[in-house]
């Protein structure tokens, strides 16, 4: 160590990088303690020796208390060097290794950086390589440290790019790669938006107390940061609001993320003010599988149905465990007959956990041969080979889950313990006609419904304590009386089934998942909104669940609820299938609801959504080719025609529409609109009316729905709007004594 540079006496080395060394040195001239950053590669690069030129530029425009302070630069013979202001404390990587930190400490942390961002951003500068060693932690708050990739970003708009393999020095990359944003690493510009990404990724180390971005190679984790995501974070309220505002900065695409700093740092502070006093800060990292379908290794037609139904109810097992998020056997279907790849299965499922088997009938035996891999790194946590006679088939499935639970090492409360026990088939057969059903209800027509009613049936008549069978019992009534035959038994018989199965299992995920849109039709939206976020409270981290709550929420009128509902189910599965569209509609966000079916269209609201623009044309357009292929189903040809300017027709298939939508309020809603608009006034009041007797809270679309201009003059009208905004206040007072507020942070 020298002994001076210039008129400062060198202390001590406090700090040393792959360029230089940081010293704790004694000004000589001003009698004060102040940090001396060398850079020794400046003797040698040039482009060390303008990284630490714009370093100095850097910080000299920067005034602000969570920015370490610039003094000087200056040059001692070949020695260039910075002097900074001396810092008491640590840097957040040293207080990394001491283990997570609370939701608390993570917050206030990251509401200094990003007030420290702000300043910077609008001086037009952005950092480019934050990461926990250029963080400091001092008594007084944060410091952001080392300026030496910071860029003006007006700059980088017009052009001037830093791709992750650009070198700054030898064997260094422009960034840090666990930190980068996906521009940074497929060589775009970086903007303010790549701090942001950054900065969500260190929230996360700080709470899981592991990167968000991992890989066993540079490229691996490059390709994570470009096409992965990190596990969700659980545990409490406080660390769920977190992950949710980290899921948003994390996004793919700069334009997804913040607006800007600020916008980030009021969203991180009205999560913390949101947070009681008596709030929790434990954290749990949550693991998300997905049980492909299994392979036959020989065709064979006795056993072919347990390729799917296997691994489906394997999962339907796990999906009890809150700190594991199972993908469903839909998002698995899509990778059916591939050769597993565990890098591509991450990407694009957002896994951590694959299962994957093989089936082969020998004789009377059935040989299941299982892999439990972990995901992007494709590295084996098990393998299990199992002979069992058909009869033992649960067995196979009782073995895959507490070994999958032992893998994963999942902590499991004694709720969860009960819930694995549960539901055991009394028998052999009456688990295979289960198992059977089960892939039938996979290919959605009616027909295959009524062989799978058929086969739940044989299985209840089997076992009538299992409880499963009865809730998909429940599930195939309900499909058959949407689109098929005897709509008013097969709702009661719908009804019958779920009810049984709450009988038998009052916790039973599945049937409360399931049992939502009868609810919502028998007029009973309210109770099923209810009873589902009571479920929210110990089941976080279930999509089904929060899907469920998008119709719920929307059928009792809390609009933005089933909005924040989609987005919480989303940010556990971003796969899931929700309704949100209807709810998007009924907000008058139009062009939502267009962008959520995208350029596939949808059945028949994407159709009502272009109408409501006014771009009738198009609409049109769609409608006639849905009819051209065979969709033709009266709510089609009553748009269709009342474009077309034939309000003969459409009223006509308004009347067929009807008998078939009895029990359906939000189909009969859109129905009070068309006829509204084609000056029907008396058909359309009383369509509302029986819309609002079936529970159907359309609140808002009364108040702001352009299409029903022509009724609001009417006293009916008037009447029915009073009594909708009465008992929405009534729902609202349930929705937030059920929490429902906190749950969803709506």
């Amino acid at each position: 160590m020298p002994e001076t540079v210039s008129h400062y006496r060198l202390v001590r080395k406090i700090g040393e990088g792959g360029m230089g060394e940081v010293y704790e040195a004694r000004d000589e001239r001003l009698a004060r303690s102040v940090a001396i950053k060398i850079i020794r590669a400046a003797r040698e690069s040039e482009e060390a020796r303008k990284r630490l030129w714009r370093e100095a530029r850097a910080l000299a425009r920067v005034s602000h208390p969570h920015v370490c302070q610039i003094f000087d630069v200056d040059q001692d013979g070949d020695t260039l060097f910075l002097v900074l202001e001396l810092l008491e404390g640590r840097s957040l990587a040293v207080r990394l290794q001491d283990g997570p930190l609370s939701a608390g400490e993570t917050a206030q942390i990251g509401y200094e950086i990003l007030e420290a961002l702000d300043a910077l951003h609008r001086l037009g500068i952005v950092h480019r390589d934050l990461k926990p060693s250029n963080i400091f932690l001092t008594p007084h708050g944060v410091k952001l440290l080392d300026f030496g990739l910071a860029r003006s970003y007006a700059a980088a708009s017009a052009g001037v790019t830093q791709t992750a393999t650009a070198l700054t020095a030898p064997g260094m990359l422009a960034g840090t790669p666990h930190y980068m944003s996906p521009e940074q690493a497929t060589g775009q510009a970086a903007g303010p938006a790549a701090d942001l990404f950054a900065t969500a990724a260190i929230l996360y180390e700080m709470v899981a107390g592991r990167r968000a971005f991992e890989g066993d190679s540079l490229v691996d984790v490059l390709y994570n940061v470009v096409h992965g995501n990190p596990p969700a974070l659980g545990g409490s309220r406080a660390v769920e609001a977190l992950d949710q505002l980290i899921r948003r900065a994390l996004a793919k695409r700069p334009e997804d993320r913040y607006a800007s700093a600020r916008d980030m740092a009021a969203a991180l502070d009205s999560v913390t003010a949101a947070q009681g006093p008596a709030e929790t800060t434990a954290r749990r990292e949550v693991t998300r599988l997905i049980a492909l379908p299994f392979r036959a290794l020989r065709k064979d037609e006795e056993t072919e149905f347990l390729t799917y139904s296997l691994p489906d109810a394997v999962s339907t097992s796990l999906s009890g465990i809150d700190s594991l998020i199972v993908r469903s056997s839909l998002a698995a279907a899509r990778f059916e007959g591939q050769v597993p790849d565990p890098r591509r299965i991450a990407a694009e499922a957002e896994v951590d956990a694959i299962l994957t088997g093989t089936l082969l009938r020998v004789g009377p035996q059935l040989r299941v041969m299982c892999q439990l891999v972990e995901a992007p790194s494709g590295t084996m946590l098990w393998s299990q080979t199992a002979q069992v006679s058909m009869e033992d088939l649960f067995l196979v499935q009782d073995g895959l889950v507490q070994r999958i639970v032992q893998s994963l090492m999942l902590p499991l409360t004694e709720r969860e313990r009960r819930t694995l026990r549960h539901d055991v088939p009394g028998g052999a057969k009456a688990y295979e006609y289960y198992l059977r059903a089960n892939q039938l209800t996979q290919l959605r027509s009616v027909e295959n419904m009524k062989l799978a009613r058929d086969l739940y049936l044989q299985c209840v008549e089997d076992d009538p304590q299992y409880a499963p069978a009865w809730a998909r019992l429940g599930r195939v009534h309900r499909f058959i009386e949407k689109f098929g035959e005897d709509a008013t038994e097969n709702f009661r018989l719908a009804d019958a089934a779920f009810q049984q199965a709450f009988a038998l299992n009052p916790d039973l995920g599945l049937a409360h998942n399931l049992y939502t849109p009868i609810e919502c039709d028998q007029g009973r939206a309210a109770q099923a909104m209810v009873r589902l976020l009571e479920r929210a409270r110990f089941r976080s981290n279930d999509p089904e669940l929060f899907a469920g709550l998008v119709q719920a929420c929307r059928y009792a009128g809390e609009l933005n609820a089933s909005v924040a509902a989609d987005e919480r189910a989303r940010r556990l599965d971003p796969h899931v299938t929700t309704s949100v569209a209807h709810t998007y509609f009924l907000l008058g966000d139009y062009q939502k609801t267009l962008d959520f079916y995208g350029t596939k269209g949808g059945y028949y609201l994407d159709c009502a959504a272009l109408a409501a623009l006014g771009c009738n044309e198009e609409a049109l357009v769609r409608l006639r080719q849905r009819e051209a292929i065979g969709t033709v189903h009266a709510v089609i040809q009553s748009l269709r025609a009342y474009l077309e300017g034939n309000t003969e027709e459409a009223l006509k298939a308004i009347e067929e529409r009807e008998k078939l939508t009895r029990k359906d309020p939000e189909s009969r809603f859109y129905t009070c609109r068309h006829l509204a608009r084609m000056g029907e006034p008396e058909l359309a009041l009383a369509t509302l009316c029986s819309v609002m007797e079936a529970g159907f809270l359309c609140t808002f679309s009364l108040r702001h729905d352009p299409w029903l201009e022509p009724l609001r003059e009417t006293p009916q009208f008037a009447e029915l709007a009073r009594e909708a905004e009465r008992r929405q206040a009534e729902v609202h007072a349930a929705f937030l004594a059920a929490g429902g507020e906190r749950i969803l942070a709506a």
